[in-house]
């Protein structure tokens, strides 16, 4: 490709690689074609007739990212700041509109300072129908973002609709209003990059869903996620030969995870690991809400979607940033048909003002409209603890979930024995002489009450498994299930999650 008409060394100056090079870097070689390259803005005031703005600052095009065909734009800042005017935004939604057409994916690699004001309303007119075909785009083809640079005003709200959205340290910045603004307005100094730098978004407010190191990183990271996910609503999942499994090496392993003592951490990510194909756990949102974990991975050769408790951060508890990490990533591999498999030990909904006060209760209902609405093959194991709402909430019998699973030493109760003997047994617990019979109630409650066999009895357990068959159990259950019918709904429009 002739890349002598763009303004590269002006990016390598800024320590960044140019648009037309980050789209090379993301398909396949020679696989980008560029449409729209003759396309100019008609802005006529402030000069702007005197202004050239080459391919109205926006590089439109198709291509193949591992073989399979994808829509691409990147916007390149050393054009007018890549700012966005009426043609730079119908060139985007164009583009995404042939994606849904031609059923593909669509990336979009953001560089841009925003709306170009020498356009005024037409600069909002391109944003809107950009916005307009990001939702008409959501659940039909993926939708990801690229943060390559600044991105401020309505440039953020294009990138917060898709699916996905990768940061690049020291170079991607997210937000509403700038550090000018904020200082003006909120006289509070503040750098761009602890106002909206990739750190913040990936680890503080769970807008970007991976952030990478390098700008060389990121791609490969576009690149791997698009062999996980179906490339259209209604693609069939295909398997990858690939990935292997050792049966003996990981059951002798998983059977060694769970401490001795149920109140001390371990990390899902090793029961996880023993049960997916080896090296292919992709997580989301790693740094976000480290006590839940959402994932793409491959059992079998087949891509499923992983949600999961992680004792390692906060015990595992459901909060309102783990409600909502859950919600939407159920709610995306349901779009596609991604089936879920879900790891469970949660001590329940965290308690306190802090969270109440944030909307617990509005955060932890997400997750049961996401799993409640699900219509996916969904696969459950319990691990350990699964208490009170949140034992429902985490894809329960009770929520759709097609097969439950628990493990010998689960504990499946309204509360643990101890909170639940401070309310049943509250005077006793404060009188020494009734240690005995306090001791005697908490082994009565572990037996009758929190035993997995209990739910078992009740067709709430599919089947009480050795932690050893976990893989197998899990791998026959997404067998059985590949072709499973939706749910007939009741007749309406569509339900209203709380969000």
């Amino acid at each position: 490709m002739d890349t002598s008409k763009y303004n590269i060394q002006k990016q390598h100056d800024k320590g960044k690689l140019h648009a037309i090079e980050r789209i090379n870097a993301l398909c396949d070689k020679d696989s980008f074609y560029e449409i729209y390259s003759a396309a100019s803005h008609n802005c006529t005031s402030f000069g702007m007739d005197k202004k050239v703005i080459p391919y109205d600052g926006v590089i439109t095009g198709f291509g193949k990212i591992n073989g399979k065909k994808v829509a691409v734009y990147a916007q390149d800042f050393t054009v007018q700041g890549g700012s966005l005017g009426k043609v730079h935004g119908q060139k985007i939604a164009e583009l995404i509109q042939k994606a849904i057409e031609a059923k593909c994916p669509v990336i979009g690699v953001n560089d841009s300072g925003g709306a170009r004001i020498q356009e005024g309303v037409d600069a909002l007119c391109g944003y809107g129908d950009l916005f307009y075909q990001n939702v008409r785009a959501s659940g039909a083809v993926p939708q990801i973002s690229i943060i390559a640079g600044p991105c401020a005003g309505g440039a953020v709200y294009s990138p917060g609709i898709t699916d996905f959205i990768f940061a690049v340290d020291k170079i991607s910045q997210m937000f509403i209003t700038g550090p000018k603004v904020v200082k003006a307005v909120m006289f509070q100094d503040i750098s761009a990059e602890d106002l909206g730098g990739a750190s913040i978004h990936s680890s503080k407010s769970g807008v970007a869903h991976f952030r990478c190191e390098s700008e060389s990183e990121c791609y490969e990271k576009v690149r791997k996620l698009l062999d996980y996910i179906p490339h259209y609503y209604g693609e069939e999942i295909v398997a990858d030969a690939k990935f292997k499994f050792d049966e003996k090496k990981s059951a002798k392993k998983i059977t060694t995870i769970l401490p001795e003592r149920s109140a001390q951490s371990y990390n899902m990510k090793d029961v996880i690991n023993c049960v997916v194909d080896e090296d292919s756990l992709f997580e989301v949102m790693e740094e976000f809400s480290p006590n839940a974990v959402t994932a793409f991975a491959k059992i079998e050769g087949r891509s499923v979607g992983i949600i999961a408790n992680n004792p390692a951060g906060y015990g595992g508890i459901l909060n309102c940033d783990a409600s909502d990490k859950i919600a939407r990533f159920v709610r995306y591999c349901d779009a596609y048909n991604v089936p879920l498999v879900n790891f469970v030990d949660v001590p329940g909904f965290i308690p306190g003002p802090q969270e109440e006060q944030k909307g617990i209760i509005r955060h932890g209902a997400k997750v049961i409209y996401a799993y409640s609405e699900a219509t996916v093959p969904k696969v459950t194991v319990i691990t350990r603890k699964a208490y009170g709402g949140a034992y429902i909430a985490m894809c329960s019998k009770h929520l759709g979930a097609d097969f439950v699973y628990a493990w010998p030493k689960s504990e499946i109760a309204v509360m643990g024995a101890e909170g639940a003997l401070e309310i049943l047994y509250a005077k006793e617990m404060k009188d020494p002489a009734q240690a005995q019979l306090v001791a005697q109630k908490s082994q009565e409650y572990k037996d009758n009450i929190m035993t997995p066999a209990i739910a078992a009895q009740r067709d709430y357990i599919s089947e009480i498994i050795q932690p050893e068959e976990t893989r197998e159990r899990v791998a026959r259950s997404l067998e059985f299930l590949a072709s499973k019918t939706q749910n007939v709904a009741p007749a309406k429009k569509h339900g209203n999650i709380p969000l």
